[in-house]
């Protein structure tokens, strides 16, 4: 592609002449670099960099972020030097391809890789969050190009995407990208399924597109009688994955039992209008009990804002609903980068973005990073999945601010969320008004307090029940410093594999071989079949000298219907 096409679409975006100075001379310096260069598919290399700089563009971030996208690989794959960026674009441009490049000490191979790229971009996304905009849109572009690479690099590739990058999307609030990264590494991770999945929703879609199709001029026509006048009235196919993960976390495979193939969706001026728009809904058709949620007077951690609703139509049928403004129909498409858009003649702060309470997460990473400092790769990368990437509970502090943690998190993982002396000094919870045990699982939606006392210590009794790696960390931290470090030793050397895969004759004997081989001694094994489908196995036991856990869970996640294997540190009573 020539410039003059290239700006053709950065035009059509809506960029300028002030943009477009900034943005030329990056894609001419990117389009000489790689030069010569091809990408596995053959075609010019150069392709990659424009790609993602125009699903940048797509998002109507800044004119340096798409420089930055334009040159993300002229370090890494042309030896560049950052110095040189500096020169040619100034210190914010080259501060952002810095950030995107892969860690490059060579000794880094797989996890160790992984995790140390990680790192560095998760310290550049507490200061500056286009770093992990460009990133996934770096991502995306490499997923819609994987089928060119041997099956091996497909299916590592794809699972990373899964296990990191769709979840970090999410919790940037982009939704959209989130769905698409998913639905690109679904046939990769699960061939099988995949293709089960293709067979069954075909039709399926087509008929609740239909059906959805007729009701689209009934509510068009309820809506005027109130003097409701909606901007968009549209439905909407879910997402494959979404649906698969549906299938397997709560309908135990059962096709039959999902009922919303597609959802509608309702877009208006203004929350009154919204609102206005859920009493007609409920009018027209009965509701489902429980299935209502103002996200608009609650919104969820990411920021993502609308109402929702799921309802009886015609014949019976459950229709689910989701009533918004065009403004959060932006966010929930583009979460953060939505508070990033390009202005002409100037731009919005970087820093204001990460004051919002939604986002504290990203500043929390620079704290949890020093907290895991001398951690192994593979724990590491164990810890970042629990604590920033596992499904989530949002729970609520007295105040009403919401507090974003993983699924089972306990109010002490609350407590040390908030602060280490909160968590350090606590005393007791309540829970909705009641008293609870600490180690009582939280739920979306608990209002939490915390009660604390000078006086009052943490145990190591804690560690067996904590959720989060930072909880971990603290009570860790606060025993070493109150001489507790015998206890602490022996705490660290047990560990234990969570292993989730498809039920089937044979599995667990492929488990204990997988053991047997490195040596290891299994001391416990549990078995949690809350899902039936795919329940999780897991194994205590010592870690071997000298055997890097990254080694183990490769091993244990080549084994055949495994879906995921995480590996860590617990207390001594965990195998009681």
């Amino acid at each position: 592609m020539n410039w003059e096409d290239y700006e053709k679409k950065l035009r059509e975006l809506g960029y300028k002449e002030d943009a477009l100075t900034i943005i030329k001379p990056a894609f001419e310096f990117a389009q000489k670099i790689h030069a010569g260069e091809k990408r596995a598919s053959g075609e010019p290399y150069i392709t990659h960099p424009i790609a993602v700089s125009l699903n940048v563009a797509s998002l109507k971030i800044d004119a340096s972020a798409i420089a930055a996208a334009l040159l993300h690989d002229v370090v890494e794959s042309q030896g560049i030097k950052i110095e040189e960026l500096k020169k040619r674009f100034g210190d914010e441009i080259a501060f952002l391809v810095g950030s995107l490049t892969k860690a490059e000490k060579v000794q880094y191979r797989g996890v160790e890789r992984a995790v140390e790229s990680l790192r560095k971009m998760f310290l550049a996304l507490a200061e500056d969050i286009r770093v992990v905009i460009i990133k996934l849109m770096d991502r995306l572009h490499n997923m819609e190009t994987l089928s060119y690479l041997l099956p091996e690099k497909q299916k590592r590739i794809a699972l990373e995407t899964l296990e990191l990058y769709a979840p970090l999307a999410d919790r940037l609030g982009m939704w959209e990208i989130k769905a698409r990264l998913e639905d690109l590494a679904f046939p990769y991770v699960y061939p099988d399924e995949h293709k089960w999945m293709l067979t069954q929703i075909k039709h399926r879609r087509e008929e609740e597109e239909k059906y959805l199709g007729n009701l689209k001029p009934v509510i068009e026509a309820e809506l005027k009688k109130d003097s409701v006048d909606p901007l968009q009235i549209i439905y909407r196919a879910k997402h494959l994955y979404s649906i698969w993960k549906k299938l397997v976390k709560k309908y135990e495979m059962n096709f039959d039992r999902i009922t919303d193939l597609v959802a509608m969706r309702i877009i208006l001026k203004n929350n009154e209008d919204c609102y206005r728009t859920l009493g007609i809904i409920h009018k027209l058709w009965r509701p489902l009990p429980g299935k209502i949620k103002d996200y608009i007077a609650l919104p969820k951690s990411n920021g993502y804002r609308s109402l929702h609703t799921t309802v009886f139509g015609p014949d019976g049928k459950k229709i689910d609903i989701q009533i918004r403004t065009k403004e959060m129909e932006k966010e929930a498409e583009h979460g953060i980068a939505a508070h990033w858009f390009y202005e002409s003649e100037g731009k919005k702060s970087v820093t204001k973005k990460l004051d919002d309470r939604r986002f504290a997460w990203v500043r929390q990473l620079q704290d949890w990073q020093k907290a895991h400092s001398e951690t192994s790769h593979a724990e590491t990368l164990s810890a970042l999945k629990i604590d920033f990437f596992k499904d989530r509970v949002f729970a609520l502090t007295p105040k009403g601010d919401v507090i974003d943690l993983p699924e089972s998190a306990t109010p002490v993982d609350f407590a040390y969320h908030i602060h280490s002396d909160v968590g350090d000094h606590m005393s007791g919870a309540k829970v909705n008004g009641k008293m609870v045990p600490f180690l009582y699982s939280l739920k979306s939606g608990d209002t939490v307090e915390i009660l604390t006392q000078k006086n009052k210590k943490p145990t190591s009794d804690w560690l067996d029940f904590v959720k989060t790696s930072i909880a971990r960390q603290h009570i860790r931290s606060y025993l070493k410093k109150a001489g507790a470090s015998p206890l602490l030793k022996k705490e660290k050397e047990k560990l234990e594999a969570v292993a989730t895969a498809r039920d089937r004759v044979g599995l667990l004997k492929d488990f204990s071989e997988v053991f047997a081989k490195f040596g290891i001694n299994i001391l416990d094994v549990k078995l949690d079949a809350k899902n039936k489908i795919y329940p999780k196995t897991i194994f205590y036991f010592h870690p071997k000298k000298g055997l890097p856990n990254s080694k183990l869970l490769m091993a244990l996640k080549q084994i055949k219907d495994v879906e995921a294997v995480v590996i860590s540190a617990k207390g001594e009573s965990a195998s009681g």
